[in-house]
């Protein structure tokens, strides 16, 4: 059945969106990377450059623990009834209604080769800290004599961190009194920076990165191969060659990795939509661009009138100066808010304000007196 677009404009040629498509390969690659997040613990290095000599060393990552608790117990119990199902012939709409789930539930737990691919957050609600990163670094240092919070903050910062001198000075308030800590286990980078690795131009990632994706891919065949599939996604995109997507959806599918495939499913959907996207130099990146613009003026003036100000001007008439509907319109959006002001003094003096609506939604250009 055509599309409402298809029906309105017949000849027209649909276009998708190269960044969507982009931001949906990204999603991919997190998920596989996930799949594979065994492998991230050999990013993590025997020692830390800079350290002392008769520091302690670094332990090797501890491996990473299966989740316990209730959620993690019954999504075990769901990806075993949903496989066992499957096994026994039932299709994925008879066993979504068996279970009580929803069809795309069920799909993801289909496509899970065990539940541990489930559960890829820890799920204490613990948010990571900035200093995660730096904390073996620290943890050396101050074995080897140096405690100063300012001197070690100036020596992360050259290392890559963002945070505030008062941060470092608070995580080693906790060590003041013991000269030797001991050195936490390095921690290996979280599957969205690998991603985020993997989804960037080689040219572009720091040398530190450069190197643990280096060594991630040497450890894992798997991650490899989707590397290699998203650079060759990166050229046909970049260098507008649209014929050869056939050709790399094949090869995409060949790697065996689950996330691929799902993502060529999605580009077969709407293929021909997609190799013009690939082929054309049109794209709605303007459309998108002008929206974002849109909602950043809306968020803009979220709270910036007073309820005085609200109500002074809902009686303010609503309608545009008559065949200016333009300049009403930047007006209104562009306009700066300022708040009133009372002088010292029993009169209160007259303000402008500006509050910002939409044409119908009672409230308009007025005056308010604070």
């Amino acid at each position: 059945m055509p599309t409402p677009g298809a029906r309105g404009a017949p000849g027209a040629v649909q276009v998708a969106d190269r960044w969507h498509l982009w931001h949906n390969l990204g999603e991919a690659v997190e998920r596989a990377v996930a799949r594979h997040r065994q492998h991230l613990s050999a990013a993590v290095t025997a020692t830390v450059p800079g350290a002392c000599a008769h520091a302690e060393p670094v332990p090797p990552p501890a491996p990473a623990q299966p989740r316990t608790g209730r959620i993690a117990d019954r999504t075990r119990a769901r990806h075993a009834d949903v496989h066992r199902l499957l096994a026994s012939g039932g299709n994925i709409c008879d066993i979504a209604v068996k279970l009580g789930l929803s069809r795309n539930t069920v799909r993801r737990f289909a496509r899970a080769a065990s539940p541990e691919e489930l559960l890829v957050n820890d799920g204490t609600g613990r948010r990571p800290s900035i200093l995660d990163a730096h904390a073996a670094y620290l943890h050396q240092r101050w074995n080897c004599g140096c405690t100063n919070a300012a001197l070690l903050w100036q020596e992360i910062r050259d290392r890559g961190y963002q945070g505030s001198r008062r941060q470092v000075r608070a995580y080693l308030a906790r060590f003041r009194g013991n000269p030797v800590i001991p050195t936490p286990a390095p921690v290996p980078p979280k599957p969205p920076a690998v991603a985020g690795w993997i989804m960037t131009r080689p040219d572009r990632i720091s040398a530190t990165d450069r190197a643990s994706l280096e060594t991630i891919l040497a450890s894992s065949p798997e991650l490899a191969a989707v590397t290699a599939s998203v650079r060759g996604f990166a050229a046909i995109m970049t260098e507008r060659r649209g014929r050869d997507l056939e050709k790399w959806m094949t090869a995409a599918i060949a790697t065996g990795e689950p996330a691929l495939r799902s993502f060529v499913t999605g580009l077969r959907a709407d293929q021909d939509a997609v190799t013009a996207g690939l082929s054309l130099p049109w794209s709605s990146g303007v459309v998108e661009g002008h929206v974002n613009r849109i909602k950043m003026l809306k968020r803009q003036m979220y709270g910036r009138a007073s309820p005085t100000c609200s109500a002074a001007a809902s009686s303010s008439p609503t309608n545009p100066p008559k065949n200016d509907h333009a300049k009403w319109a930047r007006t209104r959006i562009l306009t700066p808010w300022r708040p009133p002001k009372c002088h010292a003094g029993d009169a209160p003096m007259d303000c402008q304000a500006v509050v910002v609506g939409f044409r119908g939604g009672g409230r308009g250009l007025g005056r308010c007196s604070a």
